[in-house]
């Protein structure tokens, strides 16, 4: 026999069955990358509540980047559900241009143990949502995960911001690996507040039971 045989002759009369069950463990499941994104300290969602602003949305979507030039006027009217639960739901009824008609989109931030940290489902897959930071009277950065990949929204109580605030952004955004060229702002006129029954995109609906 060959030293070589010998050896892994060796390896397997010396290896114990409790080997070869950790050789067997499966590896742990991969860290979502929404996990390591701090959230808003002790969130309050009554203070973050009210108007919003989109002033600026960092992503890699390649539709976004190729259509970048296209973008409206968005502005998010936020409420709190009055559910009977400690945590309760945020509903976003999100206002936009598109071809010429207002439209409104509404979604339920179903919240989870972890105050300021949602999940938003809808046709597709589910969204995870952190709540990053706010100063609830000023801006908001806001992330998102699907299918394990971040984007990110910077909010504002007015359609402008500081530039102290985009800075922030673009640092926060540089740190999740959404580099300058990826980050894209809003218009800051066109804005609409009301829709006709035609052009409601009631996604409320979708609450993941049957």
């Amino acid at each position: 026999m060959t030293p070589v045989a010998l050896l892994l002759l060796c390896g397997l009369l010396f290896s114990s069955p409790g080997d070869a069950q950790r050789r067997r463990k499966k590896p742990p499941a991969p860290k979502n990358p929404i996990d390591n994104i701090g959230v808003q300290g002790n969130f309050d969602p009554n203070q973050f509540a009210g108007k919003w602003f989109l002033v600026a949305a960092a992503s890699r979507c390649s539709y976004l980047s190729e259509n970048h030039y296209r973008l409206e006027a968005t502005n998010v009217m936020v409420t709190v559900a009055d559910a009977e639960t400690p945590e309760k739901p945020l509903l976003f009824s999100i206002f936009r241009p598109l071809d010429g008609h207002c439209w409104n989109i509404r979604q339920t931030y179903f919240p989870s143990r972890t105050p300021g940290r949602f999940q938003v489902l809808g046709r597709g897959q589910p969204v995870d949502v952190v709540v990053g930071e706010t100063d609830y009277n000023t801006y908001a950065i806001v992330y998102y995960q699907k299918a394990g990949k971040i984007s990110a929204k910077l909010y504002g109580r007015t359609v402008k911001v500081s530039e102290t605030i985009t800075l922030k952004f673009e640092e926060r955004m540089a740190s999740v690996g959404l580099d300058l060229n990826l980050v894209y702002y809003f218009p800051v006129y066109g804005f609409c507040d009301a829709v006709d029954e035609f052009h409601l995109l009631d996604e409320t609906k979708y609450t993941g039971t049957r």
